[in-house]
C-alpha cells in the first residue's frame, strides 16, 4: 500500500507555468495523474464541501492564494474547482472527474473548455517525513520529482492523502521560469 500511496502522491504538483497558459492550469496539471492513481489506491471518496486552502509564492516576490474544493457530485461525476488568485492573475479551473477511474471528463479554465493536461513525471527520491505548514504539523511523504515534460524541472512535495482531503498536498516547492514556486496548506475542511 505504501508503494501505491507514494506513486499516487508523486503526481501532485510541479507548478511550471511555461508548459500551460495559466498558473492555475499548471498547478492543476500535475494533480491530474495523482487523482487517477488515488482512485486505484484509495478510491475517490470526495464529498461536497471538502476544501483545501493554500498560500502561494512565485520567485520570492509574487504572493497569492489557491482554493481547491468539491463543488458538486452528480451522475456525470465529481466537479472539483481550483481558484488561483495571484497579484497579477486570477484563474478558475473546473474539472469534471469520473469517480470510477479518475479520468477527466471535462475541463474548463475561466469558463472555456480546455484539453486536459498531459504530464511525464519521474520519481527521484521518496521518504517518510514530517512538515510544518501554516495549517499545522503533519506526517508526510516527501517526494522529489523530475518533470520530464518541462525540461527536467525539479519539484519537492510533501503529501498526506490519508489526512488531507482532495490531493493531500501539504507543501510543494518547484522550479519555474519565475524562480521557485512554493505552495503551503493554510487550512482544510474534510
Amino acid at each position: 500500500m505504501f508503494k501505491s500511496f507514494v506513486m499516487a502522491a508523486a503526481m501532485i504538483v510541479s507548478a511550471s507555468a511555461h508548459a500551460h497558459t495559466t498558473v492555475a492550469e499548471s498547478l492543476f496539471a500535475a494533480q491530474q495523474p495523482y487523482i487517477q492513481e488515488a482512485v486505484v489506491a484509495f478510491g475517490l471518496d470526495w464529498k461536497v464541501g471538502q476544501e483545501n486552502n493554500y498560500k502561494l509564492n512565485m520567485g520570492g516576490f509574487l504572493n497569492g492564494s489557491m482554493k481547491m474544493y468539491v463543488r458538486e457530485i452528480s451522475a456525470d461525476g465529481i466537479w472539483m474547482v481550483q481558484d488561483v488568485d495571484m497579484m497579477i492573475q486570477k484563474q478558475k479551473v473546473e474539472v469534471l472527474i469520473d469517480p470510477s477511474n479518475g479520468q477527466i471528463k471535462k475541463m474548463l479554465v475561466n469558463g472555456k473548455e480546455q484539453e486536459p493536461p498531459k504530464s511525464d513525471f519521474e520519481l527521484i527520491d521518496q521518504k517518510e517525513d514530517r512538515v510544518t505548514v501554516p495549517a499545522g504539523t503533519f506526517d508526510a511523504i516527501y517526494l522529489k520529482i523530475k518533470d520530464n515534460a518541462n525540461n527536467g524541472q525539479i519539484a519537492e512535495q510533501w503529501v498526506n492523502p490519508r489526512d488531507i482531503p482532495l490531493s493531500g498536498m501539504l507543501q510543494s516547492k518547484a522550479d519555474s521560469q519565475m524562480g521557485k514556486v512554493t505552495i503551503q496548506l493554510t487550512s482544510f475542511k474534510k
